[in-house]
């Protein structure tokens, strides 16, 4: 039996009910925990989630809005919004106990900060063991069980592997890794080039401009990624490639269908969170600092805070000098 039996999930949305469905089945025992006691009484009554309609709770989850409750299992899964992760750490702090890790599952770079989910975890909780999932995932098939592969990284190779063998199922296959910043930049840039792919499918540009696209993107999150410490096979994995290739070809991506939508003038819906755009102007603000050219990435922060319009932008990417590949 693993040493990481007792798990809990903090954040109650689409994500955090996925990932509480896939411990389940791994043979943990869940605790689900809601912000709101309101939601929280719905979903333990209910056994289904507003967010994710049509998917059953397993019967073995305790849904909770108990903080105190939930900082006492042997390791936490931190579901927020990345912008909203360290409001979530400091009020679970105070009920952890040292040494507990909290495995980070958003992506994104905090504004102002420009820090990464672990390091706000890391400020937070300095007594806990930050650690990072990420990969190319989206919560319909997690909460399914429908085969699905990720990373799970942290900086202490043996509680990675713990943490694997706790959460991994024959259809949840989480890889470990101690490359904490890269699987982080690959989570968090990807949003962003996955709304550049959803504007060049909204006007179809083509199948060859979204290849073009997917792998001019990825040059982008390489250079970044090794000029912030990360290894480059792992930004050639499952968070880094793997995520990307995902969430720049399907429907299913937030990011891919906000940028459709743009490309074709409609009003984005507004029902889901869509982390690119909060990412995108953080993620330029870092790639200055770190002097790493972002062409793809800058356009859509560009766009997205109205410095340019979806036209202009297209024309200034295919303007741009030849150069050598890489």
């Amino acid at each position: 039996m693993s040493s990481y039996q007792a798990i809990s999930i903090v954040g109650a949305g689409a994500w955090g009910t996925a990932l509480a469905n896939a411990a389940s089945r791994a043979g943990c025992d869940v605790i689900l925990c809601a912000r709101d006691p309101a939601i929280a009484d719905t979903i333990s009554r209910t056994r289904e989630n507003p967010k994710l309609p049509g998917i059953r709770l397993a019967a073995t989850i305790t849904v909770s809005s108990d903080l105190a409750q939930a900082g006492k299992t042997s390791a936490v899964l931190l579901v927020t919004p990345a912008q909203s992760l360290r409001q979530a750490a400091m009020a679970l702090a105070p009920h952890l106990a040292p040494g507990t890790p909290v495995i980070v599952c958003a992506k994104g770079i905090e504004r102002g900060s420009h820090k990464f989910m672990t390091e706000i975890v890391t400020d937070v909780v300095p007594n806990a063991v930050p650690a990072i999932l990420s990969g190319p995932s989206f919560d319909i098939d997690v909460a399914r069980g429908l085969p699905t592969a990720v990373t799970l990284a942290t900086r202490d190779e043996t509680l990675a592997k713990a943490l694997v063998q706790a959460l991994g199922s024959a259809t949840f296959r989480p890889y470990h890794s101690t490359d904490v910043r890269g699987v982080e930049i690959g989570g968090a840039a990807k949003n962003v080039l996955a709304i550049a792919a959803g504007i060049v499918a909204g006007r179809k540009l083509g199948a060859s401009a979204l290849a073009a696209l997917t792998t001019r993107g990825f040059a982008e999150l390489m250079r970044l990624g090794v000029a912030c410490g990360a290894k480059p096979e792992t930004i050639a994995g499952l968070s880094g490639l793997g995520d990307l290739l995902l969430s720049c070809s399907s429907p299913q991506s937030r990011n891919f269908s906000h940028g459709v939508a743009l490309a074709r003038g409609e009003t984005p819906p507004r029902d889901k969170l869509v982390e690119g755009e909060f990412t995108a102007p953080v993620l330029i603000e870092l790639a200055n600092e770190k002097n790493v050219e972002m062409p793809v990435a800058n356009a859509v922060a560009a766009v997205l805070g109205g410095a340019m319009t979806i036209d202009a932008a297209i024309e200034a990417l295919l303007t741009r000098p030849f150069r050598a590949e890489g």
